[in-house]
């Protein structure tokens, strides 16, 4: 009912944004099978596997720190991104992505849209859109002899825990990206599930499927970062 979904949207957003200020102090293993493929055909191509130490912490937010690359040591210093290494990179799992869709200045539109079982929870979907003047910390990059970017909006879909008001699952595309840069299409999707860190319980990120459409030489390709996050402990 309309009146139950203003209700948990509300919720949701007071629980994310203090969930966001509360985040504990924690590291984790992402480990990151990158793939490529011409887009459109679905056959993708594992071209290395990467293991990254991430550290969160109140005072220094994310960082990074690359181990190895397809089991070979890697001589990385810890940065707030991992963007230096070659190829695709994604990052904001923690908080950013969380925290952009419900602070007020994004001006988030939402739409519910259905109900879901995720993980044996029940969830109510919302639509949600961002217009690209107000996503401030959204937008896409392009490696290569000179940096270049581009602003973009963003929509997408939620799922909500209806019974603890959490979010479990984000799905979103970027939109409105300049239509002569390389990068045409990214798209990321990241499953939430409860963690145990010194005995607390958090819900954090376990899963995120990071995908990026480029066109080069008249051809377009696409770029897969699939990353599971294993092993949390205390910071």
């Amino acid at each position: 009912a309309p009146a139950e979904a203003v209700t948990v949207l509300e919720k949701t957003r007071e629980n994310t944004l203090a969930l966001v200020d509360d985040m504990p102090d924690f590291v984790v293993k992402q480990l990151i099978t990158r793939s490529e493929a011409y887009a459109g055909t679905g056959n993708w191509r594992p071209y290395d596997n990467l293991i990254i130490a991430v550290s969160y912490s109140a005072l220094k937010g994310e960082q990074y720190k690359v181990l190895s690359k397809n089991g070979a040591p890697v001589n990385f210093e810890t940065s707030g991104s991992y963007s230096g290494l070659d190829g695709a990179t994604s990052g904001g799992e923690f908080v950013e992505d969380l925290r952009k869709i419900f602070k007020d200045e994004s001006k988030t539109r939402f739409e519910p849209e259905s109900t879901d079982i995720v993980r044996g929870r029940k969830a109510i979907v919302f639509n949600y859109e961002i217009d690209i003047a107000n996503n401030k910390y959204g937008g896409v990059g392009l490696k290569g002899p000179v940096y270049r970017s581009s602003p973009a909006g963003e929509k997408g879909r939620i799922w909500i825990d209806r019974d603890n008001f959490r979010v479990i699952r984000i799905e979103y595309q970027l939109t409105d990206i300049e239509p002569n840069f390389p990068v045409k299409a990214v798209t990321k999707t990241i499953d939430y599930d409860e963690v145990s860190i010194a005995g607390e319980h958090y819900l954090l990120p376990v899963l995120s499927d990071f995908r990026g459409k480029v066109e080069g030489s008249s051809k377009l390709f696409e770029q897969r970062n699939l990353i599971r996050f294993r092993g949390y402990q205390n910071y």
